[in-house]
């Protein structure tokens, strides 16, 4: 599938379909009667954090902070704005609501991560034209917690990333699709990240080079060629007017490469204070490469090196590298010094099946030690014109991602589609922005069951009004995913009794509403003694925690669910 992203990679002719640099001041809102907000999308430990309300409460209103379903604290709402100080466990997720009585005026989650490599949440920005509101899009992935942001394309050229010298740095130049791109911008967005504990990460390609590459010092002894003899270097062929030039493909294990990029790079650092390096590639090319010297190159084993190296020349900077297809992740980028794996998912893994497998690969290549981002793209055949992102196809999509403990990069200056992130022909619905919102909060409040470990396994579970099955899915069936955490069985239901197909991509926006069950008895049976049973949904009450009353008789639990729409989670708490 490679070839896929070789030839509708991030540089062909797409960027004729996209929408202007205009459609990025259409910012997603946090929905709601009552918009609860908090002044940075992540925290550490002991930091003082900031909420605000939208509107005043009634004077019997309160703010109550959980983690999991257990109250941490809680006190009276006084004004609209109120601070409460992170506690000292390191990354931990919390669920934040006000409320009175019976009723949930708002909620929010907080990630308490003194690292964004515990639980990242990868969000994207594609264009960086003079005159864009920086903040307030910023502020805007601010809600959804995104603890991290890839410059899609903000470089000058690939072979050398900013634009002019560290002492006179260009204010304006055109990257590779000739689009206009502002140093102000650039610095505004990374500035606003920062005031949000976000990570600004700097994207380029590992191994790229344009035609004017000799004349910046790029030697012909770097490059991958073709043939053994040095005739024909390796390149992607870009149209041009519309691209400034092909993009030539260097050796990343040539260390003359290497120490060029780095040195570089180590410019754009000096001008803007990015806080790593994302690293792209194109895939498998599917034909043999040769250095200069007519030797064979193993292109997938020499990423380990070239980010060994990379590392080296600037070791407070943080890497993520991009595995199209998973080409390189487990022989060369999983043992690496990247902060987490990061997969471009392609054909033929478009089942809801073959994403788990994607990540429990990488937590096994890593030592399970690192956490998945994966760049999967919705809706895609779709995106070369204008539209809407079918919402249930993106819902049930991102429950199976979540539920397996997988992060979506799908969040930025619009919500993305396509391989060449400037594509911003489809957007989010109301219904869908809506949905996001609670989605990423309960990613984040749950992240320590979602993310945290645990052991996957196959529970028995049975459900009055629908047929449950587990993993994986089959058609007409709600899918039960179970896995121990700790002294507890979390067990997440996904809805795809009425899905039209069991393809994540939703390719053409086909995918269907789910019907919602409401009420129906569930029967779990267990290993021991339950203490408590607790729900959870993105769908009900923003996500916050609900006990339910139950009845055991030996190692069968029975109670009643309040209601599954797209994704439940319910958590079994042994004594």
């Amino acid at each position: 599938m490679s070839d896929l992203k070789i030839m509708s990679c991030a540089w062909i002719l797409l960027m004729s379909y996209c929408t202007k640099p205009g459609v990025v001041n259409n910012v997603i809102r946090a929905p709601g009667s009552v918009t609860l907000t908090t002044d940075k999308a992540c925290y550490k430990p002991g930091d003082v954090i900031t909420f605000s309300l939208g509107t005043a409460l009634p004077a019997t209103a309160r703010v109550r902070y959980r983690h999991l379903d257990d109250s941490v604290f809680s006190a009276p709402v006084t004004g609209t704005t109120w601070t409460w100080t992170a506690p000292s466990t390191d990354h931990t997720g919390y669920m934040v609501d006000v409320y009175s009585g019976g009723t949930i005026f708002g909620c929010i989650a907080v990630d308490v991560s003194s690292d964004w490599s515990a639980f990242p949440r990868y969000g994207f920005l594609s264009y960086y034209s003079p005159g864009i509101n920086t903040d307030s899009l910023v502020g805007a992935l601010s809600r959804y917690h995104i603890n991290g942001l890839q410059f899609y394309d903000w470089e000058y050229e690939h072979h050398q990333p900013l634009a002019g010298t560290v002492a006179n740095p260009e204010p304006t130049w055109t990257d590779i699709g000739n689009r206009l791109d502002a140093e102000s911008t650039v610095q505004g967005f990374i500035a606003a990240a920062h005031r949000r504990n976000m990570m600004a990460m700097s994207y380029n390609l590992a191994y790229g080079a344009l035609d004017d590459a000799a004349s910046d010092g790029v030697l012909d002894q770097w490059y991958m060629y073709t043939d053994p003899n040095h005739t024909n270097k390796d390149n992607l062929p870009l149209a041009k007017p519309m691209f400034k030039s092909y993009i030539y493909l260097m050796d990343p294990s040539n260390t003359g490469w290497q120490q060029y990029i780095a040195s570089r790079t180590a410019d754009a650092y000096t001008v803007y204070p990015f806080d790593g390096y994302h690293v792209d590639q194109v895939g498998n090319l599917n034909h043999t490469d040769y250095t200069y010297t007519g030797q064979t190159i193993s292109v997938d084993q020499t990423f380990g090196p070239f980010l060994n190296a990379m590392k080296a020349a600037s070791p407070a900077k943080r890497l993520v590298m991009n595995a199209v297809s998973q080409y390189g992740q487990q022989v060369s980028i999983a043992g690496s010094p990247v902060d987490f794996l990061y997969t471009e998912v392609w054909p033929p893994t478009e089942a809801f099946s073959d994403l788990p497998v994607i990540l429990q690969n990488n937590s096994t290549w890593s030592g399970n030690t690192k956490q998945t981002v994966l760049a999967a793209y919705m809706d895609y055949n779709n995106s070369n014109t204008p539209g809407f992102f079918n919402t249930p196809g993106v819902l049930l999509a991102d429950a199976v991602i979540f539920a397996f403990g997988g992060d979506h990069l799908e969040l930025g200056d619009h919500m993305l589609a396509n391989e060449y992130f400037p594509n911003s022909n489809l957007q989010m619905k109301p219904d869908l922005q809506a949905a996001m919102v609670h989605y990423y909060d309960f990613l984040t409040a749950y992240e320590n069951l979602l993310r945290g470990g645990g052991a996957f396994n196959n529970a028995t579970l049975t459900a009055s009004g629908f047929t449950v099955n587990a993993w994986p899915p089959v058609s007409g069936s709600v899918v039960a995913v179970c896995k121990s955490v700790g002294n507890s069985e979390v067990v997440h239901l996904i809805n795809l009794s009425g899905a039209s197909t069991l393809d994540w991509r939703d390719t053409y926006g086909n995918q269907t509403v789910p019907p919602v069950y409401q009420n129906s008895t569930i029967t779990f049976s267990t290993t021991g003694p339950v203490k408590r049973v607790w729900f959870a949904s993105p769908e009900v009450n923003g996500g916050t925690p609900q006990t339910l009353p139950f009845s055991q008789a030996g190692n069968t639990i029975t109670f009643s669910l309040p209601s599954l729409q797209y994704w439940d989670m319910m958590v079994f708490d042994y004594q």
